[in-house]
């Protein structure tokens, strides 16, 4: 089993700037895709990015593409998003995940705490 860990939310302004973190622990998955999703109350979850093991994929929703981008250190079990010029409605927590596609990042039933990140006018 690997365990996920996300940090780096907050509350920041609109046009604002933070970085996200990913940690995982546990077994090594070689190969895998790593994603952030994120969820708004009375929103259902929305896919961000995804990024593959060796960074060569990098899709993005067409919300955050050129504000946004994923990246990942595989010598530290880490994925990160960096996050630019924030928007209110980019508000939401957010939650990472790994699989071995990207459909199956898509369809991932296991989330954990996640991180707030709330952007004010």
């Amino acid at each position: 089993q690997v365990q996920l860990a996300e940090s780096g939310g907050g509350l920041v302004q609109a046009g604002g700037s933070l970085r996200l973190s990913c940690a995982a622990s546990g077994r090594t998955l070689i190969n895998y895709f790593m994603g952030w999703f994120r969820q708004a109350p009375g929103k259902e979850r929305e896919f961000v990015a995804a990024i593959d093991w060796s960074g060569s994929i990098r899709p993005y929703a067409g919300s955050v593409k050129d504000r946004f981008t994923i990246s990942r250190d595989n010598a530290k079990n880490t994925m990160y998003l960096q996050m630019d010029i924030l928007k209110p409605e980019d508000t939401a927590g957010y939650y990472c995940n790994i699989g071995p596609t990207i459909a199956a990042l898509r369809a991932a039933n296991a989330w954990g705490q996640g991180t707030q990140v709330t952007v004010s006018s």
